[in-house]
């Protein structure tokens, strides 16, 4: 069971309890508050095993084994045709294998395995993976109800909607027989901008923009940084607690500037941390004995003024005070997150967790009003 694949339908219950509670409490919230949420109902993505017990080369088989390969070649082609200067593909393919070596394991060994089962170059795989490191444009709010409890939220907004709502999927990562941790992901892309480990904390990541950064990226891989996704599965995996994953979130030196948004399981384990390449620039807890029950972070500093032209921060603080601390949820949390602009054309998919609840992590795809 561990090892095998499974594509759940979006109609029925999930293996862990992600479907029925919250799906039905979804489908109630989208019939009484219609005129304040996008008309098309979102689906479920399907669901996979993945099984870490198994080869790296091996692991995500299975799940390529549900798609169209000729349409997986397809989409690889368009994010790096759309996302990469033609002078990094033209470098990385003819230094593939030195910038392999410094690409940290097991990611290498399953991008190898995923270009070899859809006959596509090593350079292709790695660069369709760096690529999605330089486009997550993000909505992420880490919550506490006046009980104590957390809630953490994401939107994630990518161009190229079409193809990525098609592949997108929620991944169960089964060590040992149990699930070490969840996330959700693109199809051939082995890292993750949001997931959850049961019980101990859940990230999102957004990107904190600084422009161009393919040049300072190369560099960085040379010197053996993290990209971003990567290290957010690593920590999934690896740390035992909100702190000591705090802790790898703020000092693991990375490939590029962003934000980690992270959620624990008591009261106040809530933070955005906002990323420089080499360590934290800043540090911004909850702080609900002065009122600061939430954090909403997009893709700006939070001290500085987010641009007109790109407010999406405004609009979700306004719909949080008005939702109120006594009242969030998950479910009040969607809510929130499909308010306009927060939700738009670019939104993929919208997720809602809380480590203390892991049963009820519920990703949701998004569909352009």
């Amino acid at each position: 069971m561990a090892s095998e694949a499974l594509a759940i339908g979006t109609g029925a219950a999930r293996a862990t309890g992600h479907g029925a509670q919250p799906a039905l409490a979804l489908l109630l919230l989208l019939l009484l508050l219609g005129p304040w949420l996008p008309a098309v109902v979102p689906r479920a993505p399907p669901l996979f095993n993945i099984s870490l017990d198994a080869a790296p080369e091996q692991r995500w088989v299975p799940m390529l084994q549900h798609y169209d390969p000729d349409f997986l070649r397809a989409t690889v082609a368009q994010v790096i045709g759309d996302r990469v200067p033609q002078w990094v593909f033209k470098m990385i393919e003819e230094v593939v294998s030195k910038v392999e070596s410094f690409l940290p394991q097991p990611f290498t060994d399953e991008i190898h395995g995923m270009c070899n089962f859809l006959n596509v170059s090593l350079a292709e795989g790695i660069l369709v993976n760096l690529a999605y490191e330089a486009s997550a444009f993000c909505t992420s709010i880490v919550a506490q109800d006046s009980q104590g409890h957390i809630y953490h939220g994401r939107n994630l907004d990518y161009p190229f909607g079409n193809a990525l709502r098609k592949v997108t999927v929620d991944v169960q990562f089964i060590k040992n027989g149990q699930i070490a941790f969840t996330g959700t992901t693109f199809v051939g892309y082995v890292g993750l901008w949001t997931g959850q480990s049961p019980h101990k904390f859940t990230i999102s990541g957004d990107e904190r923009d600084k422009g161009s950064w393919w040049e300072n990226m190369i560099a960085a891989l040379s010197l053996g940084h993290s990209p971003i996704s990567w290290l957010i599965r690593r920590t999934l995996s690896e740390s035992e607690s909100f702190e000591a994953a705090v802790y790898a979130l703020a000092k693991t030196p990375l490939i590029a500037d962003v934000y980690y948004i992270v959620g624990g399981t008591s009261p106040r384990e809530g933070v955005v941390i906002t990323r420089d390449r080499g360590g934290p620039a800043d540090i911004w807890p909850l702080d609900p004995l002065n009122g600061a029950w939430f954090r909403v972070e997009t893709n700006y500093d939070h001290w500085k003024p987010v641009p007109k032209r790109d407010d999406r921060r405004t609009p979700a603080i306004k719909a949080l005070n008005e939702t109120g601390q006594a009242h969030i949820s998950l479910e009040a949390l969607f809510q929130v997150l499909s308010v306009f602009p927060v939700y738009n054309n670019y939104t993929i998919y919208t997720t809602v967790m809380s480590a203390a609840e892991p049963d009820r992590y519920m990703t949701r795809i998004r569909n352009p009003s």
